[in-house]
């Protein structure tokens, strides 16, 4: 219920803004009665968890972020030319055997630097076992998501924890207006241009970004249709944003093809 929709029930009702918990909930059940357009209250289910996993992954892997660039500059202070890019767990741990401190400072670094990759054990550890739940969560939901190339099972997990009940879109211009891949009419006279849609999800945005981006890089019909873009006219940040509105359409009717086979299933 919009917050919105039950301040205005309770401004036409008493004419001001006062409120109790008695009157707002007089207020809810009120617009509820007659509006038919709320979204439904489902029931928790996988979509719920995997909504729930995915915000998890992302916390871990901002900390796992975090930490690892701590590690990194506490190791260059300890080895002369400090260590390369791309640490890794086990990588520090092999240069960390080298180091032999020598100052008292020196050797505070180093333990700092051994709690730091005990932190970064176990965060990778949590982010693996992360993506084991998320990978039965999504088998639960007997997705097809995981076959459109360039979606692996965490983009389809974040995919579906976000969007839920698909039904609720009625079309796919409503769908990619929500993902905001819908670009923006910049049209000026005779010269047609459309602008970054900067609204939606921006995690589903990003989600087909990724999507864009590997399929770009890895050819196929997304490559082929990103090159035919480009053949028209297009710049290549416009020929992107036309295939993430492409793929937004192929997102939308994948699951609405699933919806319909589970419904049929359950029937």
């Amino acid at each position: 219920m919009p917050s919105t929709l039950s301040a205005r029930a309770r401004l036409l009702a008493t004419g001001g803004d006062r409120k109790t918990d008695a009157k707002d909930a007089l207020h809810v059940a009120q617009v509820a009665l007659f509006r038919h357009d709320l979204r439904p209250v489902v029931q928790e289910d996988q979509t719920t968890i995997l909504r729930l996993l995915t915000e998890r992954r992302d916390d871990l892997v901002h900390e796992r972020t975090r930490v690892l660039n701590r590690l990194h500059a506490v190791l260059r202070d300890l080895l002369p030319g400090g260590v390369p890019t791309g640490l890794s767990a086990d990588k520090a741990a092999a240069f960390m055997k080298g180091i032999r401190p020598v100052t008292a400072t020196d050797n505070c670094r180093r333990d700092i630097a051994r709690d730091l990759l005990a932190d970064l054990r176990r965060l990778d550890r949590q982010v693996k076992d992360n993506e084991a739940k998320m990978r039965e969560a999504i088998a639960a939901t007997r997705t097809t998501l995981t076959t459109l190339p360039g979606l692996g099972t965490v983009l389809a997990a974040k995919v579906i924890g976000h969007i839920g009940d698909v039904s609720r879109f009625p079309t796919e211009h409503h769908f990619a207006s929500y993902t905001g891949s819908a670009p923006l009419d910049a049209s000026s006279g005779n010269n047609v241009r459309h602008r970054l849609n900067t609204g939606g999800n921006r995690a589903l945005n990003s989600v087909l970004h990724t999507i864009a981006i590997c399929q770009i890089r890895d050819g196929g019909r997304g490559q082929d249709y990103y090159l035919r873009k480009i053949a028209e006219g297009k710049t290549p940040a416009e020929a992107r944003r036309a295939l993430k509105r492409r793929l937004s359409n192929v997102v939308y009717r994948i699951m609405k093809r699933d919806q319909r086979n589970h419904l049929a299933q359950a029937a």
